[in-house]
């Protein structure tokens, strides 16, 4: 009988520590909206300010994953290939600028150059 009465307390204990751990934290943590309750007014400011900013990139973010979740590709692979390919079009289009900027510096040098030489 004193080995029935061990596993009963043995499962006992063990359902204590599986339901009542989970518990307790989830009794302790404090919600989102205690934790901005406790913000300075100025932190609660700038969070309300930076809330739609946060959550459209985090919508971009879905979107992104579920374009890249459409390929027969893992979503690594297809996030990489996609890094790579904005990486390029940033580049060339900062070359462009960067010419363009080039350019506008040229002929600023040459109308220079030329009212220097031919005073009107």
């Amino acid at each position: 009988m004193s080995a029935a009465r061990m596993w009963i307390k043995c499962g006992l204990a063990g359902a204590l520590v599986c339901i009542g751990g989970p518990a307790l934290v989830i009794y302790v943590t404090p919600t989102e909206e205690e934790l901005f309750k406790r913000y300075n007014p100025e932190l609660q400011k700038r969070s309300l300010e930076n809330r739609q900013g946060r959550q459209q990139e985090f919508d971009d973010f879905v979107g992104r994953l579920k374009e890249y979740s459409k390929s027969d590709k893992p979503i690594w692979e297809v996030a990489a290939e996609d890094e790579a390919r904005r990486r390029a079009e940033q580049k060339t289009r900062l070359t462009d600028e960067i010419q363009s900027r080039h350019d506008e510096i040229q002929k600023r040098r040459d109308e220079i150059r030329r009212h220097a030489t031919n005073p009107d």
